[in-house]
């Protein structure tokens, strides 16, 4: 294939915006492809050799050395437009405005020397709230990645495409750690003032669309409107979910319901007007990926456009072997929302009447599902917790908690307060019920119980979306304080109280205690923020 040099040729099919890579201080000596359809896309990578087919025609690269997300490499520019409203610490890294200069330029000097593909899209689907995004990069399939998973404008939208923010994809090149002051070689930096983002040193192609979620997760409280971690559905009656959980936990699962519309899977906003999705695609994991288990998102990995990350292929005929993790267990698929049969397009929807917080608990001591109380639900939020299981990372061999607030600390420039009182006022204002569903362990911590049966949680999820559970009787777990429903139809009553479930019962009390010291111990950074209202909400004492 012959890759034009004008890319907006009728030949070529790509359309350039006439607001060109100059106003980025770009001056590229090779060939720049503006906005190419994914089949040529496909072409340019494959012979780049960026990639391999698999079989049913997804797109399949690996990125290691980088297998996810670098949080340790993150850093946002300190300046006059951040000074006071970015909280500084280990999460926002700060950088000074002259160091990035220095790396800016040499980013600026790999690209200008590379073959380019440039992506303009749009993050968000609120009209007015939406933002206006280039990605620029050396790499045909991270231009696909931007293709699938931002929102896709038209060809008379691209013409006149001029970006509000912009991101500088340099994957293959390293920063100079004494010279640039990272940690490592691997960097991604936002720089609010400029209104760009540096990526460089990692293939991973989340980091891309990250790095736009933590800048609306910057811009928007500002306008008045929350931006959540969090997937998103509603059903036939307009009656809106949110799930809110950290990778693992189950949150795009379980918005993939044939019987509910899919408004996103990961990223949302919510205003006056109701909740919308930031994105236009989906980021699937998908270790251990079934057909019967998860059929929507088993069948989007199998259509052309679909990148699949890190995933290993059988030699001969190039099927995916979903169930192996010898490059990574954060395998990945990348895919147009609108693979999934019942998505919501545009991905806007009303007030969520339920919102669910998912914990994968390895400990096995939360119940499958319980109502929180408003406290409750300030506490569970600000904690933001899920658990490791051993053999996930090296050098864990037993379960491990992890505490992110707000169910994304990882994306948040602002403290973590700001946005649990503006959930709060919301939830207050639109009377959401709020609901803690764990699912992790039952019958004992990992390695000794089980994983909650997935359609064992779809059914009380959907109970508890159906309005079943509103009036239910409830027992208040002596430990936790939370409200258990006693009685699910469908659910075997002694998987709802997870004591029942353990053969040594001790173990569990002492285990439940361990996993509320845990919970103390996180939620003390906080005690000064909050009323105690919602100091009290926690685990007993």
């Amino acid at each position: 294939m012959t890759i034009e040099k004008d890319s907006s040729s009728a030949e070529n099919g790509g359309v350039a915006s006439r607001h060109g890579l100059d106003i980025h201080g770009l001056a590229p000596s090779g060939s720049v492809h503006w906005n190419l359809s994914p089949a040529q896309l496909y072409e340019a990578a494959l012979k780049r050799g960026e990639g391999r087919l698999a079989h049913m025609g997804g797109f399949t690269a690996v990125t290691t050395p980088h297998t996810g997300r670098s949080p340790d490499d993150k850093y946002t520019v300190r300046d006059e437009t951040t000074e006071d409203a970015v909280d500084w610490g280990k999460v926002n890294v700060p950088m000074d405005p002259d160091t990035y200069a220095s790396l800016r330029a040499l980013v600026v000097e790999h690209l200008n020397s590379r073959e380019l593909f440039v992506r303009d899209a749009r993050a968000g689907e609120d009209p007015e709230a939406g933002l206006a995004v280039r990605v620029v990069t050396p790499s045909a399939w991270h231009n696909l990645f931007a293709y699938n998973m931002f929102l896709r404008p038209t060809p008379q939208e691209l013409v006149e495409a001029r970006p509000d923010f912009t991101v500088l994809h340099a994957p293959e090149l390293k920063a100079d750690p004494e010279v640039h002051g990272t940690r490592s070689g691997t960097f991604v930096m936002v720089n609010f003032t400029e209104r760009e983002v540096l990526i460089g040193g990692t293939r991973y192609a989340g980091e891309i669309k990250k790095s736009i979620f933590s800048v609306l997760n910057h811009l928007l409280p500002a306008r008045g409107i929350l931006p959540m971690h969090c997937s998103a559905n509603v059903g036939e009656k307009g009656d809106v979910a949110l799930f809110f959980g950290l990778s693992g936990t189950g949150k795009t699962t379980l918005s993939a319901d044939p019987t509910r519309g899919l408004i996103g899977d990961d990223e949302h906003g919510w205003g006056d007007d109701g909740v919308f999705n930031f994105e236009g695609g989906c980021y699937a994991k998908v270790i251990n990926l079934s057909p019967e288990a998860e059929p929507e998102i088993f069948q989007a990995t199998r259509m052309f456009g679909t990148i699949l990350e890190n995933v290993v292929l059988t030699p001969l005929t190039r099927e995916v072997s979903y169930e192996e993790e010898s490059i990574t267990e954060n395998t990945r698929a990348s895919y147009p929302i609108h693979y999934i049969p019942n998505a919501v397009i545009p991905g806007r929807g009303g007030h969520p009447e339920h919102v669910v917080f998912l914990t994968c608990d390895a400990f096995g001591v939360l119940p499958p599902i319980s109502r929180l109380t408003p406290a409750q639900a300030m506490y569970h939020f600000l904690s933001g917790y899920t658990a490791k299981v051993a053999g996930t990372e090296r050098g864990v061999t037993e379960p491990k908690a992890a505490f992110s607030a707000c169910f994304g600390a990882p994306f948040l420039p602002r403290h973590p307060g700001e946005y649990a009182e503006m959930l709060g006022a919301k939830l207050r204002e639109h009377g959401s019920a709020v609901w803690l569903v764990n699912t992790g362990w039952s019958g004992g911590g990992h390695g000794v119980g089980s994983r909650i049966n997935l359609p064992y949680t779809r059914r009380m999820v959907d109970a508890a979306l159906a309005g079943e559970l509103t009036n239910t009787e409830t027992r208040t777990d002596p430990i936790f304080g939370l409200h258990v429903p006693v009685r699910i139809e469908g659910v075997p009553d002694e998987l709802l109280n997870p004591r029942e479930t353990w053969d040594d019962q001790e173990a569990y009390d002492a285990a439940a205690r361990k996993l509320a010291d845990m919970f103390r111990d996180n939620f003390r950074k906080y005690e000064d923020d909050v009323p105690e209202e919602i100091r009290e909400a926690g685990p007993s004492r």
